[in-house]
């Protein structure tokens, strides 16, 4: 199997490397961290809001690996600009990577045959476009009652952008696929600081590395990817969670057994049954446990943080929609705990894997308002009312309420 190490290791290596790549990676610090409310202690006091190369200021919970989360005020439009967009990483090893060494090797057991693709021939294959959340699986694990063990997000872990690549179908149209092939795997320039740490290596079912939204984009929203979210090539897979958009992407292997590595198994899991996911992953379930797969039905209110003052008065309440693909049918709000329901009004549609903005007016009286939102799906999927508790902590969507006070 094609791995980082053998890839970095080869003749004419793929990557040009200046150190670790942390050399230069010196984040600014700004006063105060905007953290959601409801992680744990610990994490709000340790969080620091700060900018990294490229970036405007971000909730910093981890430095090595770098994650960094979104402040809420970022998610006010349905695109994500590139500077505010969050970081995750598992492995500390970031190297920088130059596009005109860069390659792809693409092969495996379940390939006829063998390819390296440069970052020049990515560009001479037909380009496409798709606009696309891309949402951590733990997003919001903060938010775990009881808390559980991760990175503890709140609500920025997440964004959506215009990616533009080429279809993976495309590329493996190079090699050609055995009907033996059950599954595509996939790493990254990224690697382990440690050698008893696994590679993050993850893997696709054929079926959906083939999907026509499936890409291998090299641009965002218009610009060249960022450093911090995949330059120079980095997979798409829409409508699923961000733990399979692979960054730095240097190898694609067509697999004939399942991918046993650890972040397949035990990584990224959930229980059998718990959530009403429709797209399974079948060549990694057993019989506990299947590996997460497409985004949940969610929605976030993004113009007021809980807790903020408004004019009494008519209100209006804004944020965004999202889920794993099969679009936003409504959103609904009440500010009356959940007794009633009122149709929130759907703004501009980017396409059913992207963001989807909504807006709800409401009349707010002196003192305490409460707004809760809620939104539903295509397919008839709608938010939680009561956390369905993991230990992974992932799938929370649970619906949101903000208070409001009104002078």
């Amino acid at each position: 199997m094609l791995t980082r190490r053998s890839v970095l290791g080869a003749a004419g290596a793929v990557l040009t490397l200046t150190g670790s790549g942390w050399s230069r990676f010196s984040a600014s610090r700004a006063a105060g961290a905007p953290v959601t409310p409801g992680v744990p202690s610990g994490t709000a006091e340790s969080a620091t809001l700060e900018a990294l190369p490229g970036k405007k200021p971000l909730i910093r919970l981890a430095y090595r690996p770098p994650n960094y989360e979104a402040p809420l005020d970022y998610f006010r439009s349905p695109i994500t600009p590139n500077d505010q967009f969050f970081v995750r990483y598992h492995l500390s090893d970031i190297p920088d990577v130059d596009a005109k060494t860069y390659k792809i090797e693409v092969g495996g057991d379940g390939a006829n045959g063998q390819a390296t693709l440069t970052f020049d021939d990515l560009k001479k294959l037909p380009a496409y476009e798709v606009v696309a959340v891309n949402q951590c699986s733990g997003n919001r694990r903060g938010l775990s009652t009881p808390h559980v063990a991760g990175v503890e997000w709140g609500y920025g872990a997440m964004g959506c952008a215009r990616w533009k690549g080429v279809r993976l179908k495309d590329v493996l149209d190079k090699v050609g696929l055995k009907p033996e092939a059950v599954e595509i795997a996939f790493n990254g320039a990224d690697g382990p600081a440690f050698d008893k740490t696994p590679d993050f290596i993850k893997s696709l079912p054929v079926w959906k590395a083939v999907d026509e939204s499936t890409l291998i984009a090299y641009e965002m929203n218009g610009a060249p990817l960022p450093h911090f979210n995949g330059y120079p090539a980095r997979l798409i897979v829409p409508g699923w969670t961000g733990t399979y958009w692979m960054k730095h992407l240097i190898s694609v292997t067509a697999l004939t057994k399942p991918q046993g590595g650890f972040w397949m198994n035990p990584a990224y899991r959930i229980p059998v049954g718990m959530f009403p996911v429709v797209a399974r992953f079948v060549s990694q379930e057993n019989a506990t446990s299947t590996p997460i797969t497409e985004i949940v039905v969610n929605s976030l209110i993004t113009s007021h943080a809980d807790g903020a003052t408004v004019q009494a008065g008519t209100v209006t309440a804004s944020g965004l929609a999202w889920d794993g693909g099969y679009g936003i049918a409504t959103v609904e709000a009440s500010t009356d705990g959940g007794k009633t329901w009122s149709e929130a009004t759907l703004g501009e549609d980017l396409g059913r894997y992207a963001f989807r903005p909504w807006s709800f007016a409401f009349a707010a009286r002196r003192g305490k308002n409460t707004v809760t939102v809620k939104a539903t799906n295509k397919i008839g999927q709608t938010q939680t009312a009561t956390l369905l508790f993991n230990p992974a902590g992932y799938h929370n969507n649970v619906m949101q309420t903000v208070t409001l006070n009104a002078a």
